[in-house]
């Protein structure tokens, strides 16, 4: 741990840690659990991910178990060569959208602790069909966060390519 001085305040700065990757190639949700209490900051990093149908991934997390519900998210693609873009939004997690079978998705969302147990995501990423995404959203969690799954909208594509960790400070 580092110690810094802030004005008059010394504040304590924790270690980053990471999990172990997780191969993204098959089943339809990754678990990352036993995140200790006291985690602010959450880096959930995504390597050539890519689904068997044209779903997108969800980024959900939890206190004992899973939060499906509840969830203000949306996550969207920006062509700028064909100047198009479109969205997904959902409330059973924040999603990064890939849409396509063939697609690959590289990049992080962030998972911020805002207070208490009120946690915000931003995400940004580069689809392999050249689309730049972006990925938003938030939660008031019912408890102390011990949890992250990583699914898809649909529930029923699976993961068929990549690799997921995440980084806890």
């Amino acid at each position: 741990m580092a110690i810094t001085l802030d004005g008059d305040n010394l504040t304590t700065v924790g270690v980053i840690n990471s999990k172990t990757a997780v191969a993204s190639t098959s089943g339809t949700s990754i678990d990352f659990t036993g995140i200790p209490s006291g985690v602010k900051r959450i880096t959930v990093m995504f390597y050539g991910v890519s689904l068997s149908g044209s779903s997108h991934v969800l980024v959900q997390i939890g206190a004992g178990s899973v939060t499906s519900s509840g969830y203000v998210g949306a996550g969207t693609y920006t062509n700028t060569t064909a100047n198009n873009s479109s969205g997904v939004t959902s409330t059973a997690g924040v999603p990064v959208y890939i849409g396509l079978a063939t697609a690959t998705i590289s990049g992080t969302m962030l998972i911020v602790n805002q207070t208490g147990n009120n946690w915000v995501f931003s995400g940004t990423g580069y689809q392999s069909q050249g689309f730049t995404t972006t990925s938003s959203g938030s939660i008031a969690l019912g408890g102390t966060l011990d949890r992250i799954r990583i699914t898809t909208v649909n529930g029923t594509d699976t993961f068929d390519a990549g690799s997921i960790n995440i980084l806890y400070e």
